[in-house]
């Protein structure tokens, strides 16, 4: 008897049926033919050979506890596999957090079957880092069942060097307790929104007053509702050159060149070591550019600045430059720089309550009423180019 037949037969006596075990069903369709050289698959009488039967085909996405039938064993399987996922194996799940096993213990001496996950911080897309902005993300790390995280805990500072010791470790600020509260630095603004999954969330920071050219590290961790603290993670970001007016750069360049022309009395010469001292170090990099470049015929900025204010206050003005890094120094360099200036969308969230003071605080970010609004922020940028933009 062909397979088929067998097959078709079961089921015509009910000792197969559709609803045997949920989820599974079985179906019989053609999937391809025998070779012709096979005699094993012609049948007499019959052209066509009998389909291939295909065997429990998932028709449904189903729990693997619910295909047991037996209610004391389907609990049992249940609680494993709950267990297994949600608590390491090591405690069992009572309605969304994890009742950990007397063994399981960390380093710490707290509770670890659903040990705290490590956020990842990362550059927000939406605002590339400016001269004085930065602006970093995070997707939130508590999951619908286990622990419960009560914060976040972010860290920054400035750095000259990556390999230097870790001494010093910054500004320390708690999302919950500075930020959403609006107790901390109205430079760092905090905010919440939803991400792409419907239990899914994604905070937001953004820093307003850094240090142009300057080289900065962030560190992110998460403090949980037992007291435990995430491995931390960590972003690194220079900012960017600082802003150049570029035509006032020329028009200071004219007035030292028509100071330094000619005989210069104590006056000018005061006048210019004031103008060239009371301008940001960028701008004094650009001057000394279009001096040179309009003016270098008659003798170059150091050699007439030396000449017309002395060594020692030539000296005063010429180090000052010294600070800018090599990477700006070359953009200060090109043809044209212009500004451009753009308005970025960000969010800023407060707190509707405060937490108890002197208390522990043992209940889950997610608990805590926001208020929202989303803001604009003006950014401006630098453009360098060989010729001017239209």
């Amino acid at each position: 008897v062909p397979f088929i037949s067998y097959l078709s037969g079961l089921l015509k006596t009910q000792l197969l049926s559709d609803d045997l075990v949920a989820g599974v069903e079985i179906r019989c369709q053609e999937k391809g033919t025998c070779p012709a050289a096979c005699h094993l698959c012609r049948q007499a009488g019959r052209e066509t050979p009998s389909p291939t039967p295909v065997l429990l085909e998932v028709s449904r996405i189903v729990p693997l506890y619910s295909l047991v039938q037996d209610n004391v064993t389907k609990e049992a399987f249940k609680s494993a596999m709950m267990s297994s996922y949600w608590c390491a194996g090591k405690g069992d799940v009572i309605e969304n957090w994890c009742r950990c096993d007397l063994t399981a213990l960390g380093k710490d001496g707290l509770p670890n079957c659903s040990p705290l996950r490590r956020p990842v911080l990362r550059l927000a897309p939406h605002l590339e880092p400016s001269s004085t902005m930065v602006a970093l993300e995070w997707v939130d790390v508590e999951p619908l069942i286990g622990y419960k995280v009560s914060d976040y805990v972010i860290q920054h500072k400035r750095v000259e060097d990556l390999s230097e010791a870790e001494i010093y470790t910054g500004e320390v600020l708690s999302l919950m307790d500075d930020l959403f509260s609006g107790l901390g630095s109205s430079c760092v603004v905090a905010g919440r929104r939803r991400g792409e999954h419907p239990h899914s969330m994604i905070y937001s920071l953004l820093f307003k007053c850094l240090e142009p050219d300057s080289l900065y590290k962030f560190t992110l961790y998460a403090v949980d509702s037992r007291g435990s603290r995430s491995d931390a993670s960590f972003v690194t970001v220079r900012t960017s050159c600082p802003m150049v007016d570029d035509s006032k750069a020329e028009e200071i360049a004219d007035k030292v060149y028509n100071l330094y022309n000619g005989y210069t009395s104590g006056k000018e010469q005061q006048t210019a070591y004031n103008t060239l001292m009371e301008i940001s170090p960028p701008l004094l990099y650009r001057v000394q550019h279009h001096y040179n470049s309009h003016y270098e015929k008659f003798g170059d900025f150091v050699w007439r600045s030396e000449d017309e204010l002395g060594p020692r206050k030539a000296h005063l003005i010429l180090r000052r430059m010294d600070r800018i890094s090599l990477f700006c120094r070359s953009l200060l360099r090109s043809g044209f720089i212009q500004s451009r200036t753009e308005s970025v969308p960000y969010m800023l969230c407060r707190s509707d309550g405060t937490r108890p003071g002197g208390t522990l605080w043992h209940s889950s970010l997610h608990e805590t009423r926001l208020a929202c609004l989303e803001k604009v922020v003006t950014v401006q940028r630098n453009i360098y180019g060989k010729s001017k933009l239209r």
